[in-house]
């Protein structure tokens, strides 16, 4: 595989750019592998790259039924951050947050990170104790926070109104190292290291079934036959239950629609992320120009993928009271992602009752900003068996024995 550089752009155009070869291969499956990864979105790839890359597993398979990152990878806000409460969650986010820096140099793909940090506004009273609560947590975890005033926030964000009527700002809990980074890019630098190493993508290639023997898996049946392998992961978001179903077991997650738009593009007039989510919203412009908005889940289990005419009023109807400007704005587009919630807001990075079978599902609204500690996590647990120190405390077994991860606050608009 060819380096990406800025000689190699050079190089390339002294024959008008005819020379670059594909990013990824588009092999036939095999018969077997040592490891299938059913899911090709961001965490389904930083698994099966973090195998290789970490635990030298590379006889893997990525299975997709539509294309490479076109599930929730495609379809999110892209906002990145680590201010959790729980040590478990802190733990395993900012590990994400911290492998994103690096992320671009390590893939050799321009994943276009932008640490521009992350604010989460309180307007009200009760947000202000809980974002407090929060930032004096994320100090003994090591995550870098802090509660800063509202003058502190009129001053990052001028475009942000701090004196509404029925929403003041009476403060923010804010990340300066979280940001935002391409989502697109995200997935396709994972995707261009995993065909590099000798991995197989299949897009286009719908599971059907899941086969077992003696209560261990031993291979899938696919839209395009069966395909045989010795562990098997399931990273498909949403569609977590369904494959569940196929191998005989049940999670407790269920699925709805997390919805977004985009404005017209203007020129920059914010360079933070910030969350409000008493009024069910989070704002950002992208490096187009585009004000990038979204709310709330639907308050119904659905498998959607549009958006919908409530979100629009719900959301932009409540942020337009905290920035005045969005009033004056066009909506551009509007889309969804089906989203796959737990009880309390936490991941699952787990074995299930079928041997060799590993589950990651249940990231609800903050999957983009967990892919690489997700799939450094996930790789470690599928090449030995057993979860490491990121994992273990995400396991399927904490809803039987009350272990419960509660991060119904800070996992902010999932509430």
């Amino acid at each position: 595989m060819k380096r990406y550089s800025a000689f190699a752009v050079a190089r390339e155009a002294m024959t008008y750019h005819q020379g670059w070869e594909r990013a990824w291969r588009s092999p036939e499956p095999r018969d077997a592998y040592e490891v299938i990864v059913i899911g090709a979105g961001g965490h389904g790839l930083a698994t099966a790259y973090y195998l290789g890359r970490e635990h030298g597993i590379k006889n893997v398979a990525v299975i997709e039924k539509g294309w490479l990152g076109g599930g929730n990878t495609g379809r999110n806000t892209t906002i990145i951050r680590s201010n959790y409460l729980q040590d478990p969650s802190a733990a395993i986010y900012e590990k994400a947050r911290a492998l994103y820096e690096d992320l671009s140099q390590d893939l050799n793909y321009n994943i276009m990170f932008s640490p521009r940090g992350v604010m989460m506004v309180a307007q009200t009273h009760h947000e202000v104790r809980g974002y407090q609560r929060t930032a004096h947590a994320n100090a003994l975890q090591g995550v870098t926070t802090e509660f800063i005033t509202p003058e502190r926030v009129k001053e990052l964000c001028p475009i942000i109104e701090i004196n509404g009527p029925r929403y003041p700002v009476l403060g923010a809990l804010w990340q300066a190292r979280g940001g935002t980074a391409r989502h697109d890019a995200v997935a396709w630098g994972y995707a261009r290291k995993c065909s590099d190493m000798g991995m197989d993508i299949i897009q286009k290639t719908e599971v059907t079934g899941i086969r077992q023997k003696n209560g261990v898996v031993t291979g899938v049946e696919t839209s395009r036959g069966p395909i045989n392998c010795k562990k098997l992961c399931i990273v498909v978001a949403g569609h977590s239950s369904q494959l569940a179903e196929m191998a005989g077991f049940r999670l407790p997650i269920e699925s709805v629609a997390l919805q977004a738009l985009v404005s017209e593009p203007i020129k920059p007039c914010m360079d933070v992320v910030v969350m409000a989510n008493t009024v069910h919203g989070y704002l950002s412009q992208s490096d187009k120009g585009e004000m990038v908005i979204g709310g709330g889940t639907d308050g119904f289990n659905n498998y959607t993928q549009r958006g919908s005419f409530h979100h629009i009023e719900e959301t932009v109807r409540a942020l337009t009271e905290t920035f005045p400007m969005l009033a004056r704005l066009k909506m551009l587009r509007q889309w969804g992602g089906i989203v796959d919630m737990t009880g309390d807001r936490s991941p699952i990075l787990s074995t299930t009752p079928l041997g060799n079978t590993f589950v990651n599902c249940g990231w609800g609204t903050g999957g983009f900003k967990a892919i690489p500690g997700s799939g450094f996590a996930m790789a470690e647990l599928v090449a030995r068996g057993e979860p490491g120190p990121l994992a273990a405390a995400f396991s399927l077994g904490r809803f039987t024995e009350g272990r419960f991860i509660d991060e119904s606050v800070a996992a902010g608009v999932a509430h």
